[in-house]
């Protein structure tokens, strides 16, 4: 027998990410149904590749977040509506409202810091890092975006998937 784990011909990963990302459609779902009301302390850091396709974001914020943004829904956002393969909303950036359009295969990551879950994904295109970004200042927020991913290694409720790839 060989060490070498052989390549295979069912895109696993793939599957497992659309699985993931079917998680953040339905809790923002369940939200909308809910009349847009988080319950409890819940609030979410949702960050996102401005340039996937199907992203629909002002320019100016384009422009400020070339490569990744973190929103935040918790006490301000409007018009939320979600789809089979994204969502939209209304944030307000230093009192500007936009209106964003994110379909779920742009997410990177999706944190409820209520109750220290989260999730992360691979990025859509290969070898795509995260960038760092700077705080998009949404209205309304009170921690700043690192603090929701702070303490993922400390046992906390992240799930990372990363199957490595032979290439």
């Amino acid at each position: 027998m060989s060490d070498d784990t052989p390549d295979s011909l069912i895109p696993y990963d793939s599957i497992v990410q659309e699985a993931l990302r079917a998680v953040v459609g339905r809790v923002l779902g369940e939200i909308e149904q809910g009349g847009s009301e988080l319950p409890g302390a819940h609030h979410f850091y949702i960050t996102f590749k401005t340039h996937a396709p199907g992203v629909s974001i002002p320019a100016a914020l384009r422009e400020r977040f070339p490569d990744e943004m973190t929103i935040v829904l918790q006490n301000k956002f409007w018009n939320l509506n979600v789809r089979e393969d994204g969502f939209a909303v209304g944030l307000s950036f230093n009192q500007v409202p936009a209106e964003l359009d994110i379909p779920y295969a742009a997410i990177t990551q999706f944190v409820d810091p209520a109750v220290d879950f989260g999730l992360q994904f691979q990025a859509t295109v290969a070898d795509m890092a995260p960038a760092p970004t700077e705080h998009p200042d949404n209205d309304g927020t009170e921690q700043a975006v690192g603090e929701a991913v702070e303490g993922a290694d400390d046992g906390s409720n992240v799930v990372t998937v990363d199957f490595g790839r032979k290439k």
